[in-house]
């Protein structure tokens, strides 16, 4: 019983965290995808990487991205770019 409940913990916070995500994004969908933003947190939760990834990939020019300040952040249509840039199909 105590393996089951292993199993089901990592899948729990996976489904917390796409649950999270599908909010966000359900309440940024009102305005043009243009517009959307996800500052480096949101990005960093929703790539599921680290902070120094999300560095490398914007150091070296994998990520498009825009900084105020200290502050990052990233277009959603830019994110999709580089996920389709770097896409392999599958061999069947």
């Amino acid at each position: 019983m105590e393996d089951c409940k292993k199993c089901r913990e990592p899948l729990e916070k996976i489904q917390v965290r796409l649950n999270t995500m599908l909010l966000k994004l359900e309440l940024k969908q009102h305005s043009s995808a243009e517009q959307v933003f996800f500052d480096n947190q949101e990005f960093i939760q929703l790539m599921n990487i680290s902070k120094q990834t999300a560095q490398a990939w914007r150091d070296s020019g994998m990520i498009a991205f825009s900084q105020v300040g200290s502050k990052i952040y990233y277009r959603l249509p830019d994110i999709m770019q580089m996920l389709e840039k770097y896409h392999k199909p599958s061999k069947s």
